[in-house]
């Protein structure tokens, strides 16, 4: 892994530092864009002291949580810094969240003081008796429904006409984040972000997609994830690059938010590439054919990156490594370097990173595992789970942490990501990775969307099962569909059933709850292929 020569290896950081060196270097130049408003470096940090003044005004102290539910806009990333400068910890939540949720989270965070768009602070009311120490809810917009319970202010009344850095010992090793887990399979936890792990996944992301001063990354992914946080705004504020954050993705106006900010460098959702891939021709897509240098998302295949390059022109495609929320990026490309297809990197200076089996025993090149990691270097991965240690504990068995996803590494040590552990498949003695199954099955022009999973087999093991949803207007039967995955996959892995809906169940962070699909198993509108007849040949 190469190095940049903007810090050294082993160097610790804030991200409130971070943000004056900027502040130094750049000043008055243009970072960050919100759909045609422009703030400098210097504004953000003006701005962002305002608020911090603000909210240690409201006793906001080093140490404390702050809840925002705030959209993609000036002040989620205003009060993230904010936040910040008081070495308190920001504690951003999904703006999908709502009742159950909602208090779980907010309750967990113990956090006194919540900030929040004006309909989100009506959701916060709604469970007020639920929060007991939140003391302070401060709305954004139009003044919401009254509520006894909490003190109620608008974000323009905290706004401090005081634009001085805040007296505040800030250290690489203070929380700068909780970051709560999607919650799959119970209560959400509070992923504690370090200062330095922030900062530390922004160097692996210039590193790994080549940012310089001259890149300008879009974003359309919301502000209460890493990624746009670290390795869109806090990248770019290191390089002294500039970054366009949109408020939500949108195929139709993709290409005009592209030709409008001058953007040469995107962060995707693996999700997004066929909704672009496919979408009919405009004249912003024309006039921005081969402006983008860089296209990262994960995942990004092979096939989807050669489709990309095709339609749109040639730029470096992929995806710049895997990590997950407890500890990225586990294993990184270098921006430049040749990627074996499908890889996600390699190991890298910052992790120490094996692939085991049921137990903890290391296995060979080529063979897939559980993937366990431990740092290198301090303070570059979570620092545990928030007010859970016992939880904590059990992610790290051995002194590993354990991710709970299955991969392998090749002989040339590129890594490759296979599946979530819970979701693996086996079927008759052949290992089935529902994460390539839904990969290959979302490459079909009439799937929209795709989960495919498991359901108990009567040889024991497994049979695959795939829940999928069609694209508008399009006419295609669960037979049809199979001959298609007869001829695409491999014999073991074509499904046996298949089922046609119009949404698939999910958690408000947006992932598919596939436990409660395995737990419906075979439902009266699945269609069985061997009930129909279709006869599978060896092959």
């Amino acid at each position: 892994m190469k190095n940049s020569s903007v810090w050294s290896v082993g160097e610790q950081d804030t991200v409130v530092a971070a943000l004056q060196r900027a502040v130094s270097a750049n000043g008055d130049k243009p970072f960050i864009d919100l759909l045609g408003e422009s703030y400098s470096y210097a504004q953000l940090d003006r701005e962002s002291s305002r608020l911090a003044h603000g909210l240690r005004n409201l006793g906001v102290e080093h140490g404390q949580t702050v809840v925002t539910i705030i959209d993609n806009n000036i002040d989620a990333i205003l009060l993230w810094f904010a936040i910040n400068k008081l070495g308190a910890v920001s504690v951003p939540v999904n703006t999908a969240y709502k009742g159950t949720f909602l208090r779980h989270q907010v309750a967990d965070s113990g956090a006194r003081v919540v900030i929040a768009e004006s309909d989100y602070a009506e959701r916060v009311q709604a469970i007020a008796e639920g929060l007991p120490e939140v003391a302070t809810l401060v709305y954004r917009g139009e003044r919401p429904l009254t509520t006894s319970q909490l003190q109620l202010l608008p974000i323009d009344e905290i706004r401090s006409h005081d634009t001085s850095l805040p007296e505040a010992e800030v250290k690489p090793t203070d929380l700068a984040m909780l970051i709560y887990t999607g919650g799959t399979t119970g209560p959400s936890k509070g992923c504690m972000v370090s200062h330095n792990y922030a900062c530390n996944l922004a160097r692996q992301a210039v590193i790994a997609n080549g940012r310089t001063a001259q890149t300008i990354n879009w974003s359309p992914l919301p502000l209460f994830h890493m990624n746009a946080t670290s390795t869109s705004i806090l990248a770019q504020l290191i390089v002294g690059g500039r970054v366009a954050i949109y408020p939500r993705f949108s195929v139709s106006n993709f290409w005009a938010e592209i030709e409008r900010t001058g953007a040469n460098d995107v962060n995707l959702l693996g999700s997004m590439l066929p909704l672009l891939i496919n979408a009919p021709e405009n004249d912003a897509m024309k006039r921005c054919y081969g402006q983008l240098r860089r296209v990262g998302a994960a995942p990004f295949p092979a096939e989807l990156q050669a489709a990309w390059k095709k339609r749109f022109g040639d730029c470096s495609t992929g995806v710049p490594g895997y990590g997950l929320t407890e500890a990225s990026l586990l294993t990184s490309a270098v921006f430049g370097e040749d990627s074996a297809p499908g890889a996600s990197g390699k190991r890298n200076e910052w992790f120490d990173v094996r692939i085991v089996d049921d137990n903890d025993v290391e296995q060979p090149a080529g063979t897939s595992g559980e993937v366990i990691v431990r740092p290198l270097q301090p303070h570059v991965m979570f620092e545990g789970y928030w007010r859970r240690p016992e939880d904590t504990l059990k992610v790290m068995r051995n002194q590993w942490f354990h991710t709970g996803d299955i991969g392998k590494f090749d002989e040339d040590g590129f890594f490759y990501f296979v599946d979530r552990k819970k979701d693996y498949l086996r079927r008759r003695g052949e290992n089935i990775s529902s994460f390539e199954m839904e990969t290959a099955f979302r490459a079909h022009p009439g799937i929209l969307d795709v989960a495919v999973h498991a359901v108990p087999s009567e040889f024991t093991e497994d049979e695959v099962k795939v829940t999928a949803i069609l694209q508008p207007g399009v006419e295609l039967s669960e037979e049809q569909l199979c001959h298609w995955a007869i001829d695409q996959l491999p014999y073991f892995a074509v499904p046996r059933f298949i089922e046609f809906r119009s949404e698939l169940p999910r958690n408000p962070v947006g992932r598919v709850l596939k436990y409660e699909l395995r737990d419906e198993g075979v439902t009266q509108n699945t269609w069985d292929r061997e009930a129909a007849g279709v006869v599978l040949k060896k092959r």
